[in-house]
């Protein structure tokens, strides 16, 4: 388990923080550092066909060790980080057999891990704990899911007594900001199915995710000298605000769960003259992800309708964009992709927890490109900032998932689907 802890350690320590605002492919120069490594790494556990195109977008092949024909598969995952909050300079912690109590990750601010907060902590008593020195996220989302695959072609590598089709890896760039599929060559990549390894905690197995799209909403406003300002003065803040207020009370990420959608707005930036909201949608139904948008269609005019006589134009001007949909539709109709995942889990004593996505994958996105694509646990918790932490333990059950769907894969028969049997008249 030390090398799959180093592995780890050597990924999360090189800074690959993603940005939204930024047009190219990757979204930050320096996630090149990492993919460059990758690349190296690949070619030197001896896996073939090692790419990487001009968009960072890496790809290589574990060849079958059998005669007769399998499904070539897939595992997949992202590089990037969450630029919700920093990841330069991650100094992960590793705490040994862990107690049970309180996890301080930083003495001088008084940042503690407390599993009297968070409650799943208490799980992994006795385990080794990878933790931030709280002050930056720790990447397990998703260099866990890489140190696994790369970890699992690795062991497969090295013994071949055990016996697997042909397996394709891929790692993409700017998952994060909902990018990761966009330039992902399906055909190139050339598997039946693929999983990516994007989930959290140990067990987890999902084929749904949520339907998602961005909003981006300007305010206009018009300044003027407060002490004069009766009557003519807009303060776009204000407007923005009013906004906020005629979203549906209830219904944010903080009080939902489950198939439940919301509304999530994660920047908020102005000025009297102009303020900028940035907003999420999401929703596992497809109609009621239609009408959240409409809404947000729905508030728009009825504001731009109050300050028509008085402004003769429009002052919000909403920007929705779909940014990705539930995978659910495209991997029922091969749902034995699902139940391998499920009894690879069951065969290493993991119970498995079949739940929906509330986020999304390059799976999701993968699916509706035509290579249908659930998603398997990484292992960590409390994503996208500093309480973030991943079990070590984890991290190699998830290795031996990926192992052992690779084995099950190659068993003849193992797609056969029994008759059922003939009612009696």
């Amino acid at each position: 388990m030390q090398h799959i802890i180093d592995r780890f350690v050597s990924y999360v320590t090189i800074d690959t923080e993603s940005d939204p605002n930024s047009k190219t492919t990757p979204s930050t120069e320096k996630q090149w550092n990492l993919a460059n490594k990758l690349v190296e790494e690949l070619k030197t556990i001896g896996l073939s066909d090692v790419t990487i195109d001009d968009k960072a977008y890496i790809m290589a092949t574990l060849p079958s060790n059998v005669d007769h024909e399998v499904p070539t598969i897939g595992f997949v995952s992202h590089f990037d980080t969450s630029p919700d909050f920093s990841g330069a300079n991650v100094k992960p912690q590793i705490v040994e057999n862990y107690d049970g109590k309180d996890i301080v990750l930083n003495a001088e601010k008084n940042i503690v891990l407390s599993p009297n907060y968070f409650k799943d902590l208490l799980q992994y008593k006795g385990q080794t704990i990878i933790t931030t020195d709280g002050t930056t996220l720790l990447g397990a989302d998703d260099k866990a899911g890489i140190t696994e695959i790369v970890s699992a072609m690795e062991y497969l590598i090295q013994h071949p007594e055990i016996k697997h089709g042909k397996i394709r890896i891929g790692f993409t760039p700017d998952e994060e900001i909902g990018r990761g599929a966009h330039h992902f060559d399906v055909k190139k990549f050339d598997a039946a199915w693929a999983y990516t390894m994007d989930g959290s905690q140990i067990g987890e197995l999902e084929y749904e995710n949520f339907n998602a799209a961005g909003a981006k909403i300007t305010f206009k406003g018009k300044s003027v000298h407060p002490g004069y300002a009766k009557g003519k003065m807009i303060n776009s803040m204000l407007i923005a605000n009013d906004f906020i207020n005629e979203l549906p009370k209830g219904e944010t990420p903080q009080e939902t769960k489950g198939y439940e959608g919301f509304f999530h707005v994660h920047h908020l930036t102005g000025s009297i003259e102009e303020t900028v909201l940035e907003l999420i949608i999401r929703d596992h139904n497809k109609k009621k992800f239609e009408k959240r948008k409409d809404l947000i269609a729905k508030i728009t005019k009825k504001i731009n309708k109050k300050f028509a006589k008085k402004i003769g134009e429009d002052i919000v001007i909403a920007e929705v964009k779909d940014q990705y949909y539930n995978m659910k539709e495209k991997v029922l109709p091969v749902k034995h992709i699902v139940n391998i995942a499920e009894k690879a889990m069951k065969e290493l004593d993991i119970k498995p927890i079949i739940k929906p996505i509330r986020g999304g994958t390059d799976g999701s996105q993968l699916s509706f490109m035509g290579l249908p694509c659930p998603n398997i646990f990484a292992g960590g918790h409390n994503f996208h900032g500093k309480y973030e932490y991943v079990p070590a333990e984890s991290m190699q059950k998830a290795t031996d998932v990926i192992v052992k769907i690779a084995e099950l894969t190659a068993i003849p028969g193992i797609f056969d689907v029994p008759e059922k049997p003939k009612r009696k008249k």
